[in-house]
C-alpha cells in the first residue's frame, strides 16, 4: 500500500447558514437531476411528446427513487444504525444510498406512471435511459466528496504506472488516514459516461423500442460488476457482494428481453416493410 503524509481533503459541506446546513453530496445529486431532465425533455420534444409527460414523471420518480436508495442501503446495513440516533436512517446527506434501490423505485414509477397515462413505457424508458447513466456519472462526484465507494489500498507500483497523473485534488481526497485509496467513483463515473455516449449513438440508429433502455442496464451492469469487485464499502449476503447478484442477473435479464422482444416482432409480422416499421415502436 502507499502511504503519504498528505491531509488536504476537501469540505463536504458546500454551504452553512446557521443550523441549516447544504452537503456537497445532495448538491451534486441534484445538479445530475436537472441536467439529465434536460436531456429527456429535449428528446420527448424531437419524437413530438410534450415536455410535461417526462417532467411530470420525473417530479415523482426522483423522490421516490431516492426513498428506494434508501431502504435498499439502510436493509442491508442495518446493524450499523441499530446504535446510532433514529434520524441517522434518515440522513442521506451523510451518504449511504443505493443505485439498485433507486432503479427499482424508478421503474416501478415509470410502470405505474405510464399505465395511468397511456403511454408506453418502453418508449419513455429509452428517453430517459442516457439522462440517468449521465445522471450517475455525475453523482458518483457526491461519492466522492463524502469520502466514500472508493477501492483498496493504492500500491507504490500501480501509483508510478496510473495514479501519479490523476489530478492531486483526487488523490488527496482518495487519502484516509494516511493511506491512498482507489478511486473506484472514478472508475465508474467514466465508465457510466462512456455509456452515455454509446446510448446516443446507438439510439441514432432507430433500434427496437426498449433496447436503448435494456442496453443502459446491460451495459452499466457490466461496469458495475468489474468495479463492485474492487469497491471497499460493497453490502453482503454472507460472502457475496449484493451489487455483482444483482448486476448478473440484470445482465440476463436485460438481454433475455432484447432476445424475447425480438423474437416476438418477428412471429407476429411476416412481412419484412412491416417488421422495420414495428421494431421502431
Amino acid at each position: 500500500m502507499l502511504l503519504t503524509n498528505s491531509t488536504s481533503t476537501l469540505d463536504p459541506v458546500f454551504l452553512e447558514i446557521g443550523p441549516f446546513t447544504v452537503h456537497w453530496y445532495g448538491v451534486i445529486i441534484i445538479t445530475g437531476v436537472i441536467i439529465g431532465l434536460f436531456l429527456a425533455t429535449k428528446e420527448a420534444n424531437r419524437l413530438g411528446l410534450k415536455k410535461d409527460l417526462i417532467i411530470d414523471l420525473m417530479v415523482f420518480a426522483v423522490p421516490i427513487a431516492i426513498v428506494f436508495a434508501r431502504i435498499y442501503y439502510v436493509t442491508f446495513e442495518w446493524n450499523q444504525y441499530v446504535n446510532q440516533p433514529w434520524w441517522e436512517v434518515f440522513a442521506v446527506w451523510h451518504g449511504g444510498i443505493a443505485i439498485h434501490g433507486a432503479l427499482i423505485g424508478a421503474i416501478f414509477t415509470a410502470i405505474i406512471y405510464t399505465h395511468i397515462k397511456k403511454a408506453s413505457f418502453w418508449q419513455i424508458a429509452d428517453i430517459v435511459a442516457p439522462s440517468l447513466i449521465l445522471g450517475q456519472a455525475i453523482g458518483r462526484w457526491g461519492n466522492f466528496m463524502n469520502q466514500e465507494a472508493y477501492g483498496g489500498a493504492i500500491s507504490e507500483a500501480a501509483y508510478n504506472n496510473f495514479h501519479q497523473y490523476l489530478p492531486n485534488f483526487i488523490m488527496n481526497q482518495m487519502t484516509i488516514d494516511g493511506v491512498m485509496y482507489h478511486p473506484t467513483f472514478l472508475y465508474e463515473s467514466f465508465w457510466n459516461l462512456v455509456v452515455f455516449i454509446l446510448l446516443l449513438i446507438f439510439r441514432r440508429y432507430n433500434p427496437i423500442r426498449g433496447e436503448v433502455f435494456l442496453s443502459y442496464i446491460m451495459l452499466y451492469s457490466i461496469g458495475r460488476f468489474v468495479i463492485e469487485g474492487m469497491r471497499m464499502d460493497s453490502l453482503y449476503i454472507g460472502e457475496l457482494r449484493i451489487a455483482q447478484i444483482i448486476s448478473v442477473l440484470l445482465i440476463v435479464g436485460a438481454i433475455s428481453l432484447i432476445v424475447y422482444r425480438r423474437g416476438v416482432i418477428k412471429d407476429k409480422y411476416n412481412d419484412k416493410n412491416v417488421i422495420n416499421k414495428q421494431m421502431k415502436k
